[in-house]
This record gives structure tokens, C-alpha cells and sequence, in this order.
């Protein structure tokens, strides 16, 4: 019998055979993972079982090459860190007729719980409304596992847990990361975090000393500086286009680096969110991200990926009398719809990948997850084992039973086909109402290919008081213009990644995330009225201007 890895030819005729692929390496679609799932010995299931996300792939990744390794960028904490020692015997656990006296795990005898019910959609009824009229309860005992009724309980996820979150929740987690990104090297793995500021805070306590300077967007996520500030760290803002920051700004960056001028060393770290950016909404092209990624190669940079909005994607906006938007019509067909991701493109294991089930489930459920090299999963690992611990285990059981048990990878896609056209929506809502209500004279946008958020250029130029009033107080006045007439947009410099570079454009935010479609065209009809106001405008509220 030949190995799996040999080329296997089936006959056709008696003269002629078609060659089959590889079953280690062919293209597996949503529907046959769980078939393809590995034997597991059912001690990998019980209390704090420790676990590696290696054993939940159901391809074979060993003709990749292995990432570099990034001893030369990691901190001295990381490359100290011993990991939570007491959790090493944790191993032992699985032992039939093992009498543990060692771990403080109490009794799960002693959780007033004994049973969780769940109401979730039904596959392919996803809306409220029909949860409400057709979704069924799931439930999880307290002791489904000893009795062969599930391999995940209140037993288990209720008591302690290693910081890599559960293995029953991390190979659904380690599949479907395989299914959508199968990073181009052998010795990836992932792990969970607590979401992904948490994920970024530890990354960056791995990656950095104080006095560092990291790269980023020139408007980036206000918490990553927030994050970063009191660790010692500043972050250097690079241009960006429509598209998000230009690779040649960022090697004119590096290449012109002057530590005497900037009172840093050259950075070695790249903070990006690729997809739907916050603030701006911008999405990097596949070209770009290959550009950004060569410039990474070029100067040894390595990249935390925030990714929170990739499966947000959408259709281009073409108007507001365009045929309605179709969904993609197969599983096929909307993965390959989305732009690749930076993971999908590593092929030196120079990415931490940060995904979160915050922006298509719950963020209450302060679940994610980190894809990099074993290397680095193994450092992030340890620190969570002493610092974080992992997911709370009633949010990953919640979890578990509604993508594994109950919707498991095929019905998932088909959940984020529905919030994907749900997005499409409200984004085609708040276009139109741009349209419609606000003053292009001195407002201008670009239609979001992704995420939640609307990014509106102010021509403060053309402000009756410039420029006897500065951009700072123009900005101020127009924030609090807007709130006399009832809405609220965030301010463009609450995203500056560095406050005290110079800065001569105006924006302010809007998202269409939250408000129903009526709220969202009122709140752009009152944005547009407080800023013809501000302006000195004429125009009725409903007029098109420019």
C-alpha cells in the first residue's frame, strides 16, 4: 500500500486513470472537516488537559518550510518566562484510576450549576426574528463527558483551564483557521486569548523595551496607543491612502531611519488592521498586502495582524439605485471572495495573527484567538498561564456547543455570509444618506469595502474662521455642533497614532454597526444640518449639494 503522501492514479479504462491528489494536502471543503478530524484519546477532553493546536490539522503542512526564528526581536521578559510551573502536572490528569491530590482544582461537585440552555438560529434562519419563532435549545449537563453524551461539560469548562483555552474549543478554532488562512508554513499553531487588545498588550510585553518606536496606520486603533503608552512605547504613523499605509512611506521610513533624530532604535515592529481599518475603514488589496509584506522581509520586521472585521468584507457600493447585492452563492465562492490575509502570505512565520469572535458572535464573550510560529505561541502561551489564564470556561462552552455541536464549520460560513450582507445593508443605508443630506462642498468619503466604519473628510479650509481658528478648534467646534443637533461622530485626532506629529487633514468617524436603518439616515440628516450650520451653508436639510 502506498504511503499517504505518494501520487495515487485510479483507473479509468482499462488504458487510461485520472491522478488523484494528495489526501494530506487536497483542498478539504466545510462539510468534510469533521470527517477528516484526527482519533483523539478521550483524557484530551478532561479538566485542564493541556493541548496543541498541531494535533487538530487535518492536513499534513510537512513539505512547508519552518518559520524563522525571532530570538533577535523578542524582549528579555518573553525569553525569560517559565510559565506557571503547578500546571506542568496537569498532563498526569488523564491517567485512568489516578488519584490527584496534587492540582488545586476543586470539585466540580461544588458548582451550583447543573445545566446551560441555550436558544441559537437554526442553519439558515439567522435573523432575530426567527430565532425568536424557530431556533431550538441546546443544553450542556454538567457531566456530559463521564457520560459519553458530549466531550465538553460544565464539568470541565467551568473549573480551571491551561492558558490555551480548551482543546475541544481550539481544534474548532485551529480548523477553521487552517480552512480560511492554512498559513504557508509547517510549524504554525494557535492559541486563544482573551480578545484581541489582550493579545496586543501581551504581544507587544513580548516584542518591545521601553523607549521602542512600532509602526502604524497615521490613524490607527486609539486603544493600541493607549495600550502601548504606558509600557514606554511610542508608535510612528505611516501615510495611507484609500487602500491604508502605503509600503513606500513605509520603507522611506526605515530606510532614512536616524536614531539620533528619532531617540529610538529602527523599529522592528509592525501594529496593522488590513481589513475594514478603525478608524478609517480602509482594506488593503492582496497587492498591497504583498507590498507591505515585502518591505517587512526587507527591514526584518515582524507583524501583529488585527483582523477583528475580516469576514466583513463587502461587495463594492455602486449607488443607491443599484440591483440589489446577491449573497456568494457557494462556501467556495466567499472564501475566495475575501482578500488574503498577511498570515495567508507569510512564508517566514513573521506574523501574529489576532482574530476575535468579538465582531461576528458576542465581544462579551472575550474570546480569540493568536496564529504565529510555534516558537511564539509557546512565549504567548506561558505568559497567559501566569497572567491571563485563558477564556473564561462558560463563555468557550457557550461557544463550543453553537459552532461545534450545533452549527459546526459548514452552518459558521453560512453565518457570516448572513452578517456579511447584513453589514452590506447598513453601509448601502449610510452611503445613501451621505448622498442625500450632507454638503459635499466640504465633506467628501470614500465607501467602506469592509468593517463598521465611515470615514468623512472635513474641508476645514473652507471654515468662515480659517485661519484665525487652528484645525484643533475647528475640529472641537464641529464635535460639539454635531451633539447640539443630536448626533454624535467620533473626532479624527482621537486616532492619531502619534498626537504630536503635525497634522493637516480632518475627519471625523461614523459607524453604522449599531443604530437600525432609520436611526442611521436621522443621525447622517442631523450631522449634515450641524455642519451647513458650522459652515455658514445654505441648504435644506434634504438637499443634495455639489
Amino acid at each position: 500500500m502506498a504511503p499517504p503522501s505518494a501520487i495515487a492514479v485510479e483507473a479509468v479504462t482499462d488504458t487510461s486513470g485520472v491522478t488523484l491528489p494528495d489526501p494530506l494536502s487536497a483542498s478539504v471543503k466545510s462539510n468534510e472537516i469533521y470527517g477528516r478530524r484526527r482519533k483523539t484519546d478521550k483524557s484530551q477532553w478532561g479538566v485542564a488537559a493541556p493541548s496543541d493546536s498541531v494535533n487538530f490539522r487535518y492536513h499534513s503542512h510537512d513539505h512547508k518550510p519552518k518559520a524563522k526564528r525571532w530570538d533577535h526581536h523578542v524582549s528579555h521578559e518573553a525569553l525569560i518566562r517559565k510559565g506557571n510551573s503547578l500546571k506542568q502536572a496537569a498532563k498526569y490528569l488523564g491517567k485512568p484510576g489516578l488519584i490527584s491530590l496534587g492540582g488545586g482544582l476543586p470539585s466540580s461537585e461544588y458548582f451550583p450549576f447543573a445545566e446551560l440552555n441555550l436558544k441559537v438560529p437554526t442553519v439558515g434562519h439567522f435573523s432575530e426574528s426567527e430565532t425568536k419563532e424557530s431556533g431550538i435549545t441546546i443544553t450542556a449537563g454538567k457531566h456530559d463527558l463521564a457520560q459519553d453524551k458530549s466531550i465538553f461539560d460544565i464539568a470541565t469548562a467551568f473549573n480551571y483551564g491551561q492558558g490555551s483555552g480548551s482543546a475541544q474549543l481550539l481544534r474548532w478554532i485551529t480548523e477553521h483557521t487552517e480552512l480560511v488562512h492554512n498559513p504557508p508554513y509547517s510549524d504554525w499553531r494557535c492559541t486563544m486569548s482573551i480578545g484581541s487588545t489582550s493579545a496586543l498588550d501581551m504581544a507587544l510585553r513580548m516584542f518591545t523595551r521601553p523607549g521602542d518606536l512600532i509602526l502604524s496606520e497615521e490613524y490607527t486603533f486609539a486603544t493600541a496607543v493607549e495600550t502601548a503608552a504606558p509600557m514606554g512605547l511610542r508608535v510612528t504613523g505611516i501615510s495611507m491612502d484609500e487602500q491604508g499605509l502605503l509600503p513606500d512611506s513605509m520603507d522611506h521610513i526605515l530606510a532614512t531611519w536616524d536614531v539620533k533624530a528619532r531617540g529610538a532604535r529602527k523599529p522592528h515592529l509592525l501594529y496593522t488592521v488590513p481589513t475594514g481599518q478603525n478608524p478609517t475603514g480602509a482594506t488593503q488589496s492582496a497587492d498591497r498586502r504583498r507590498e507591505i509584506y515585502r518591505v517587512c522581509q526587507k527591514h526584518d520586521l515582524y507583524i501583529l495582524e488585527d483582523d477583528p472585521y475580516y469576514f466583513l468584507q463587502m461587495q463594492p457600493y455602486t449607488g443607491p439605485n443599484s440591483p440589489d447585492i446577491l449573497p456568494p452563492s457557494s462556501h467556495s465562492e466567499f472564501l475566495k471572495s475575501l482578500v488574503p490575509s498577511l498570515l495567508s502570505i507569510d512564508v517566514d512565520g513573521r506574523v501574529m495573527r489576532m482574530d476575535s469572535f468579538s465582531k461576528v458572535l458576542s465581544p462579551g464573550s472575550r474570546i480569540g484567538w493568536v496564529t504565529a510560529s510555534e516558537q511564539i505561541v509557546h512565549m504567548y502561551q506561558m505568559h497567559a498561564d501566569v497572567s491571563t489564564q485563558g477564556p473564561a470556561g462558560m463563555a468557550q462552552l457557550i461557544l463550543w456547543k453553537l459552532l461545534d455541536e450545533h452549527w459546526g464549520h459548514v452552518a459558521y460560513l453560512d453565518w457570516l455570509i448572513h452578517i456579511r450582507m447584513e453589514y452590506t445593508r447598513r453601509r448601502d443605508v449610510i452611503m445613501q444618506a451621505c448622498e442625500k443630506y450632507l454638503p459635499k462642498e466640504v465633506v467628501s468619503w470614500k465607501p467602506p469595502m469592509a468593517g463598521m466604519f465611515h470615514w468623512l473628510r472635513i474641508e476645514f479650509r473652507q471654515h468662515p474662521d480659517y485661519p484665525s481658528k487652528s484645525i484643533e478648534t475647528i475640529e472641537e467646534e464641529i464635535f460639539m455642533r454635531v451633539i447640539e443637533h443630536g448626533a454624535l461622530v467620533m473626532r479624527g485626532s482621537w486616532f492619531y497614532a502619534n498626537n504630536e506629529e503635525e497634522h493637516d487633514t480632518l475627519f471625523f468617524r461614523a459607524t453604522y454597526a449599531a443604530a437600525p436603518a432609520e436611526k442611521i439616515e436621522e443621525g447622517i440628516r442631523r450631522l449634515g444640518e450641524a455642519v451647513r450650520a458650522e459652515f455658514g451653508l445654505k441648504g435644506s436639510n434634504g438637499a443634495t449639494n455639489g
